[in-house]
């Protein structure tokens, strides 16, 4: 896909599978730093998005409508949202080991008619043979979710 009308995006709050609504807020504030950093677009401060998920009366801004990102365009007058899922943060166990694991989907919808055009995910961290061997802890979390960032970003630019 060529990404070259997509000039600005705004970043919608993350969907929680986790149960730890911080936790999707982490990831998403690291992802906007990290996907501004690419300097390939414009990525909206989250207060104006959620100021434009308010005036456009979104009620479900983890899982908007078709209809409702076209609205998006709008409110905030961005090319394109992203949305994301995040389906796991935090340690697993296995015996004696444990590790930092993360697992997050995204995907970019354009504002013109709301469809998708791109969607990617990634899992990093869990126990390697060195964890189990000598029950080390694993990467700290902040590593493992760069990693799982930084993955999505080379997906969505590749």
């Amino acid at each position: 896909m060529d990404f070259s009308a997509v000039r600005s995006v705004a970043v919608l709050p993350f969907h929680d599978l986790v149960g730890d609504t911080r936790a999707a807020d982490r990831v998403r504030d690291t992802y906007m730093g990290m996907l501004l950093a690419t300097r390939a677009v414009y990525v909206l401060p989250s207060g104006e998005v959620n100021r434009g998920i308010a005036r456009a009366s979104i009620r479900n801004p983890q899982q908007p409508t078709t209809d409702e990102i076209v609205k998006l365009k709008k409110e905030l007058g961005v090319d394109a949202v992203i949305t994301g899922v995040l389906r796991e943060y935090g340690k697993v166990r296995s015996g004696s080991a444990e590790a930092n694991m993360i697992s997050l989907s995204l995907q970019m919808s354009e504002t013109q008619t709301g469809s998708t055009i791109w969607s990617g995910s990634s899992t990093k961290g869990g126990i390697s043979l060195a964890d189990r061997m000598l029950g080390t802890g694993g990467r700290p979390m902040n590593d493992v979710t760069v990693q799982v960032i930084n993955d999505l970003l080379d997906q969505l630019f590749e």
